[in-house]
């Protein structure tokens, strides 16, 4: 009797799902289809996917090139060891990919997701230094309000308080300085370049700290995602974060994992720096969300110091290279080449940020409106005079994206967007193929849904 009123008392608790899903006390919808930039529910609710979900699907959904070439390559193999084989599909994906990256970049290492890839960024550029013959380099240096993944070094990395406290005993030692976050940094009697300059200052500051010859890395974000929402570099900035890495032989880590491989108007963020990383990060976009794909662009200085040492790089993965993976992600980005998407990006993510200035420019609880090409944030604010953020209390977030969802729109809201605790923003990252008239529909379900949420905090 007692194993049966067990397994009653565990149904009466959560009787519709054996999944374990991000928040236990929750009911999703069924997501049922998808096509272009709309997704469709099981009770046949349609939404308009204003965020890519995590600003993946950048293509949209249901794109029919993709779907044949899943088929084609599983046709051929769908999996082989990267031990033991490699494959036609990571090969000509690595080769689209070095030759699109920045200048310096020599090879691509395939992986699964984001977080997974700054694991092996991190490993990798420890072991190039072992292979230089410097193993008291042991620091890594990155950014409060960053988000870097969720594994544990990835997790160490990044500068989201939130995600990191309960998980510190875990977590390796790491070092972070402020963000470049010019909306609540730049003092108001400095230029955007002045502020630029004294932000990178604090990474050499940081270095003198620990001592130039202990510090494997400096990561960002190129343009920062979900932690603060779509914060843009100030002018300058990474030019000086490049001069300070190269006079301490620091590597230059960037982690485009959101905002690369097209999402804010060029195939790289960091070309609109005028700068290449040592390593650089890529995901999200590089598959679209048709299968879990990532990569490690690498330059040739890394390489080298691999392939003149140990020849070998110590780390992998079973599913590294996967054909099925390496094939999709091949189709997408030529699709984002032959449907010249980019710029559609840069054209209808200027239109977009029109529209939204347009809709909440005189909205006093609209404190900032920011981001390139498709992926823009908006930072709420209690008092757009003294920049005063929400009570956190109120999760004002979490009820816009229910208000949101209401109203047929998907959004990517967050909290914590200050310091980790305080503040509230809003991120958009429709696919690249979104119209003027769907924009307008963005700025028009979004300014409904923030408009409801207010008053329910009010």
């Amino acid at each position: 009797m007692f194993f049966i009123h067990l397994n009653l008392s565990q149904a009466l608790q959560d009787p519709m799902t054996h999944l374990l899903h991000r928040t236990i006390h929750t009911d999703l919808p069924v997501v049922a289809s998808g096509h272009g930039s709309y997704l469709t529910d099981s009770e046949g609710r349609s939404y308009l996917d204003a965020s890519g979900g995590a600003a993946v699907s950048c293509i949209g959904h249901g794109h029919p090139r993709v779907r044949a070439a899943v088929i084609e390559q599983m046709d051929k193999i769908a999996y082989a060891h990267t031990s033991f084989f490699t494959t036609q599909a990571a090969e000509d994906l690595a080769e689209l990919l070095v030759r699109g990256a920045p200048a310096g970049i020599s090879h691509a290492y395939v992986l699964n997701g984001g977080s997974e890839a700054v694991e092996a960024a991190l490993k990798m550029a420890r072991q190039y230094f072992i292979e230089q013959g410097q193993p008291a380099r042991r620091h890594i240096i990155a950014r409060h309000q960053s988000y870097h993944g969720n594994t544990l070094g990835a997790l160490a990395t990044g500068g989201n308080k939130r995600r990191r406290e309960q998980f510190m005993p875990l977590l390796i030692e790491t070092h972070h300085i402020d963000p470049c976050y010019a909306y609540r940094h730049q003092r108001p009697d400095e230029t955007e370049e002045d502020y630029g300059l004294r932000a990178a200052q604090q990474l050499e500051d940081k270095i003198l700290e620990l001592g130039p010859d202990t510090v494997i890395a400096f990561v960002a974000e190129t343009v920062v995602g979900a932690t603060s929402g779509a914060v843009p570099p100030a002018r300058g900035y990474f030019g000086h974060i490049r001069e300070i890495c190269d006079r301490y032989g620091v590597l230059l880590i960037l982690d485009e994992v959101m905002c690369g491989m097209g999402r804010t108007g060029t195939l790289h963020a960091c070309e609109q720096e005028g700068i290449s990383a040592d390593i650089e990060i890529v995901a999200k976009g590089l598959a679209g969300g048709y299968q879990p794909v990532s990569a490690v662009l690498v330059s040739d200085t890394v390489f080298q110091a691999f392939s003149a040492g140990s020849g070998a790089f110590q780390h992998g993965h079973t599913y590294m290279g996967h054909p099925v993976g390496a094939r999709v992600a091949l189709e997408v980005q030529r699709i984002i080449a032959e449907e010249d998407l980019l710029e559609n990006v840069r054209r209808t993510g200027a239109y977009l940020m029109l529209a939204l200035k347009a809709r909440f420019g005189n909205m006093p609880e609209i404190g900032d409106i920011r981001g390139r090409g498709l992926l823009i944030g908006l930072e709420l604010v209690r008092d757009r005079v003294t920049k005063e953020p929400f009570d956190p209390a109120l999760t004002l977030h979490a009820r816009i994206k229910r208000a949101a969802m209401t109203e047929g729109l998907l959004v990517y809201p967050g909290g914590g967007t200050v310091d980790g605790v305080s503040g509230d923003h809003v991120l958009l990252a429709p696919p690249f193929t979104i119209n003027h008239a769907e924009a307008d529909l963005i700025a028009e379900r979004l300014g409904r849904a923030i408009e409801t949420s207010l008053a329910q905090v009010e």
